[in-house]
């Protein structure tokens, strides 16, 4: 159970550093950037949290409808599958 803790935080911790790379890249003309699939595939891999909480820390993606209710949708989705599978 611990490791699954952590594995669950360090998915996090790369959702939230890959939407601060991809704001950084933002900003620069001919930057390469992250995928809106990959941002969202990361959220679905665990990561939601710490995409969200880069989306408003960051400030980045908070403009696009498919960011601002997919991301906590995929929170919601997975919050039911957790109570679900704890019960």
């Amino acid at each position: 159970m611990k490791y699954l803790f952590y594995a669950f935080a360090l998915v996090n911790l790369f959702g939230l550093l890959i939407m601060w790379w991809d704001k950084l890249r933002a900003g620069r003309q001919g930057a390469r950037r992250v995928p809106e699939k990959t941002l969202f595939l990361i959220a679905l891999c665990g990561g939601s949290l710490g995409c969200w909480a880069g989306m408003y820390l960051f400030r980045h993606k908070t403009q696009h409808l498919t960011f601002t209710v997919g991301i906590p949708l995929i929170i919601a989705m997975q919050t039911a599958v957790t109570v679900y599978f704890m019960l």
